[in-house]
């Protein structure tokens, strides 16, 4: 079998990888499963500048290639798989979502790459949608996700991000989760192609096979898990919004210094005086904004939460607990 996994792949281009390979251990391991693959975005170099990394490589279509390859590996698994896109062409969000809902599919993935105004930074971020309470499906895969991204993508433990959609789309969430939710999936950026040597290896067969590898890894390891229950999302639950810098914004100068921000906010707050204790909330509040989903988000939202009590803006700080709860689960 390793034989016919090395031909199929060979015929895409691809020296299949050690990881890659299919074995007698994990043939027909996804028997049964209908799981749709969203290739993110698609068709869009004309309007969308800021979608690409230094020397010009797009995210759609390193979307693309990641999601061709993951195709195969799942075919290979023994799953059916229903692909919302398969050429670098604009697809309308709601017609994604009403691909996997029409076709009953039993997972959905969205396959994202991320930029940022920081060009040092590279690490995974993975979406669930809603309320971590009410999703207990969409957090698990994305905490099983991030392990194999570290072991198979990173090979480090590099720093990671599982967040509720609704960091960044304080709205309504992610189109594609929010119209398929009920359905297992999570929306994955699997890296920051802004960032110089991630750009450069998210050109290789190599690293998209392996970060292909890592998410069927993921989705077999997830199946083996008794079902969890999506609940309906109760509104009344939701933290208020918080307005953040949306995809082109979060390449400004202030969006870059969304660690900096972080960092200082902590150093003032060891000082107990008024005014240096509402600094340390403005950059919290600046930093989160900036990057709403990095790994130290939540923790902006917790230190926001501790200031809001010691001012005694109770109701405040219980709905910023809420929000860290809810939406920042890791």
């Amino acid at each position: 079998m390793k034989i016919k996994a090395f031909i199929i792949l060979s015929y895409l281009g691809f020296i299949p990888f050690i990881h890659a390979q299919v074995t007698p251990k994990n043939i027909g391991s996804l028997s049964g499963k209908y799981i749709c693959i969203d290739p993110g975005h698609g068709g869009s170099a004309a309007t969308d500048s800021y979608r690409q990394g230094p020397t010009g490589e797009r995210e759609e279509w390193i979307d693309l290639r990641v999601g061709l390859l993951l195709k195969e590996i799942l075919e290979q698994k023994g799953a059916k798989v229903l692909m919302t896109r398969i050429m670098d062409i604009p697809v309308p969000l709601a017609e994604r979502s009403k691909m996997a809902v029409d076709s009953q599919v039993d997972f959905f993935i969205s396959i994202h790459h991320n930029a940022t105004a920081d060009p040092s930074v590279n690490f995974p971020i993975i979406y669930y949608h809603g309320l971590a309470s009410e999703n207990p499906a969409g957090v698990t895969f994305g905490k099983l996700l991030v392990k194999n991204l570290q072991k198979y993508l990173y090979k480090t433990k590099t720093p990671y991000s599982v967040v509720s959609d609704f960091t960044i789309f304080s709205g309504a969430g992610s189109s594609v989760l929010r119209g398929t939710y009920g359905i297992p999936g999570v929306l994955a950026e699997a890296s920051l192609f802004t960032n110089p040597e991630e750009e450069a290896r998210l050109k290789t067969k190599e690293h998209n096979l392996n970060e292909a590898y890592a998410i069927a890894k993921t989705i077999e390891k997830f199946f083996e898990k008794a079902k969890l229950e999506i609940s309906p999302k109760t509104s009344s639950k939701f933290p208020p919004q918080f307005a953040t810098l949306q995809e082109a914004e979060r390449m400004s100068v202030i969006a870059r210094r969304w660690y900096q921000d972080y960092i200082d906010g902590k150093k003032l707050m060891k000082k107990k005086d008024t005014e240096s204790q509402q600094k340390a909330f403005d950059l919290f509040t600046q930093s989160a904004r900036s990057f709403p989903d990095s790994y130290v988000a939540g923790k902006c939202h917790q230190y926001r939460a501790v200031i809001l009590r010691k001012q005694g803006k109770i109701e405040e700080a219980v709905k910023e607990e809420r929000r860290v709860r809810e939406f920042y689960p890791n």
